[in-house]
């Protein structure tokens, strides 16, 4: 990028020499993302690390964007981060290098509700320094209406592009966000079909995408509202990247592959090295959860008369780390607590109401002499609380001290129910107090940002079990190691469960996104397979037209219903199949001497279980639906005991020795049943066992494969196919895991 007359010489530009090859084209660092990245490095003291990781990443998303030169295409991409890990500063640089390389309009479509909206707005501008910089490098439209002058000034602003009389400086970038809300998106349809955009390089950001905007109606054949909407802007925008940003892409991974907003490309981002998430919390000890009883869950067969004992526990928590923090800092910055009971409204004015009557008679315990006996007794409990968190804050302040301090930490704490009870949600001003207690349900789940959060009390269930909701609800997540000590959350303890089982997904899925991510190819191409817990589901199935498959194998076997789908895949199993029994020396197995010929079966012992999985069961193809899912859990459930188990071995056995078997299929072309049954014979009067049955040919222990060879035949004794490799594998229960499959094709 040239410098132009009248730009400030200061400015500078980046050369990135050797980009991936992953991308589609090789953007560059110009003026806009380093004076960012110089903002961020002041204002939130991001390392240099950290910077060149925020760089890197903004390079390779953009990097796999439709390219500013192209004269007409479209694009769908994916970024993928942990909750509260700092997206928002990763969709601000990767616009700041959309703007460096000739991208002459950025749409962010965020905020589900007026308060949201307007935390990404300010935050928008606030990082772009839109308020004070010198410059007019960006034209700010805020949720344009078709009314008013946004039309024309867009209009006017774009013309500047194409006027060679128009300095390259003094080209302006459009910024526009909008409410993610039908209404605001159908203002900025109307206002958009008015304007000439063809070979306009535009950016569409949706930020918390698998919310609202995915298709609820799907599975009614029909197009939700705001679903529509999107469509609509979409088909307005001959040159465009709709690039969704999440920390939950259960939703967004699993729609249809064909739906319009399924995305074509996915970019794992990385937090920085303060960034603490469900690995801290629930991976790594648990030492900063604490479990709410039974008896302090509000439920129709368990009202609550008084604030129970663990909510009392968590604001003595709460209220030391305040006092902490004014002993330490004179409380700069911010401390809060947040109270997370339901969705009801009711329980949060009641929960309002405990958290209020129980600061308020502290105070007035407090200031009471130092002989009163109420006063003596609960500092008795204040000082239980400071053990424990002693056990995870080193440089904790003496008791005395926080004692000290209590009564100023208690008043002067705000407490404020947030909800939309009376159509708007409040908004939080964080400037008028240090520390804040916030009551409050879905309003303060997904992006919603609590400053300082330290202490969280969340007493409720898991309830419908969706992966995705559960994560959105961890705002005690985020960059909090400077203060992690004093972080506690309480949580019902099937939840807690819950956390923990989807941190290990979470993991699982970002494993797999990275090994894609480095291939470049689509994603299209990647199978939708990961570990997920039975007891949650990954998102709400009204968004999927594809349905999926939850399950895990184990102490049982796993068995093709249909090895003979596809000509392509039999050729294919058969290559393998015989190069894999080609590596093995195989023997007669043991059994009675009044077995068939067809009973009969070579057998391989102590094979390793690497080379079965990577010469056979990995090189397998698998066509039918329900096999391919079920096969892919096995390959799934393999690779993760692997993982653990490098030097496992298995059994292999040849079924009959390599003679053809003859099956027959059901009306559904799917075969009657692969394994043979057993086989008795008449001694003395007395019934006796010559085969045990092809499922009880495994071994003693581990992992068993079966080799059959297959002669299928229909219904009528018709062969139908020949020589038809069909691969049986018992799972034995140490190798079980639950893990959830899509079949995409």
């Amino acid at each position: 990028m040239a410098t132009s007359p009248g730009q400030p010489s200061n400015e500078t530009v980046e050369i990135i020499g050797q980009q991936p090859t992953t991308g589609r084209w090789s953007p560059v660092v110009g003026p806009e993302t380093l004076g960012l990245l110089d903002y961020f490095r002041t204002t939130q003291s991001i390392t240099d690390e950290s910077r060149a990781v925020l760089q890197a990443e903004a390079l390779r998303i953009l990097g796999r964007c439709v390219p500013p030169d192209a004269l007409t295409d479209s694009e769908t991409g994916l970024a993928v981060g942990y909750v509260q890990s700092g997206k928002t500063m990763s969709y601000t640089t990767v616009a700041a290098l959309a703007r460096d390389n000739g991208y002459r309009m950025i749409i962010v479509i965020t905020g589900v509700s007026v308060p949201l909206f307007r935390q990404s707005s300010d935050r928008l501008k606030r990082d772009l320094r839109l308020a004070d910089r010198p410059d007019r490098k960006w034209q700010y439209f805020e949720n344009p209406r078709p009314q008013g002058s946004d039309r024309r000034s867009i209009e006017d602003t774009l013309a500047d592009w194409n006027d060679a009389s128009v300095p390259e400086s003094e080209h302006q970038t459009i910024l526009i966000p909008v409410l993610k809300n039908h209404t605001h998106l159908r203002n900025l349809v109307q206002v958009i079909s008015a304007l000439d955009l063809r070979s306009v390089p535009i950016l569409v950001i949706d930020d918390e995408a698998d919310q609202a905007g995915l298709n609820t109606r799907v599975r009614q054949n029909d197009e939700s509202t705001t679903y529509r909407r999107l469509l609509e802007l979409r088909r307005l925008l001959p040159h465009h990247t709709f690039l969704q940003y999440t920390a939950t892409p259960q939703a967004p991974l699993l729609i249809n592959i064909i739906d319009t907003l399924s995305p074509r490309f996915a970019s794992v981002l990385t937090p920085g090295p303060d960034y603490t998430g469900g690995r801290e919390f629930f991976l790594q000890g648990g030492q900063l959860i604490r479990t709410v009883p039974p008896g302090d869950i509000p439920s129709a067969n368990n009202a609550l008369a008084e604030p129970p004992g663990s909510l009392l526990d968590a604001l003595r928590a709460f209220f030391l780390g305040v006092s902490a923090g004014l002993v330490q800092s004179g409380g700069a910055g911010n401390r809060s607590m947040l109270v997370h009971p339901s969705q009801s409204t009711t329980l949060h004015r009641e929960y309002l109401q405990w958290v209020t009557q129980t600061k308020d008679a502290w105070q007035r315990i407090l200031e009471a002499p130092p002989d009163d006996p109420d006063r003596v007794d609960l500092l008795q409990d204040f000082r239980t609380a400071f053990d424990d968190l002693a056990s995870t804050v080193a440089d904790l302040p003496s008791f005395d001290d926080l004692a000290a301090r209590l009564p100023h930490a208690i008043r002067r704490t705000h407490i404020e129910e947030v909800n939309a009870v009376r159509g708007r949600t409040p908004q939080v001003n964080w400037r008028t107090t240090y520390s804040h207690i916030l009551v409050g349900g879905q309003a303060m789940d997904r992006g919603f940002t609590v400053e300082g959060l330290t202490v969280t009390y969340m007493p409720r269930s898991a309830g419908v079990g969706n992966a995705d909701t559960i994560q959105q609800r961890a705002r005690f997540f985020g960059y909090k190691r400077s203060y992690l000590g004093y972080c506690r959350v309480y949580l019902e303890n099937d939840v807690r469960a819950a956390y923990r089982l989807y941190v290990e997904h979470e993991e699982d899925v970002r494993t797999r996104l990275l090994e894609h991510q480095e291939t470049g190819t689509p994603l299209t191409e990647w199978k939708r397979a990961f570990f997920l817990t039975r007891a949650l589901q990954p998102t709400r199935r009204n968004v999927l037209q594809l349905d999926y498959m939850q399950g895990t194998i184990s102490d049982a076997w796993y068995s093709p219903d249909a090895p003979h789908d596809s000509e392509e895949a039999v050729e294919n199993n058969r290559v393998v199949a015989e190069a894999f029994l080609g590596t093995l020396t195989l023997g007669d197995d043991e059994g009675d001497e009044r077995r068939t010929p067809e009973q009969r079966h070579k057998v391989a012992e102590h094979v390793p279980l690497r080379h079965a999985y990577q010469e056979l069961l990995t090189k397998l193809r698998t066509t039918w639906p329900s096999d391919s899912q079920r096969f892919t859990g096995v390959l799934l459930q393999v690779n993760a005991y692997l993982e653990a188990n490098p030097d496992a071995e298995c059994q292999v056995y040849q079924m009959s020795g390599g003679q053809l078997r003859r099956r027959s299929v059901d009306e559904n072309s799917e075969i009657k049943n692969l394994f043979q049954g057993e086989n008795f014979a008449e001694v003395n009067g007395r019934r006796e066992t010559t085969y045990p049955g092809d499922r009880n040919i495994r071994g003693q222990s581990g992992l068993t494969i079966q080799i059959h060879r297959l002669s299928i035949r229909d219904d009528q004794g018709a062969e139908i196919a020949s020589n038809v490799p069909a691969v049986a594998v018992w799972v034995p229960s140490e190798m079980a895991a639950d893990w959830v499959i899509q079949d995409t094709q």
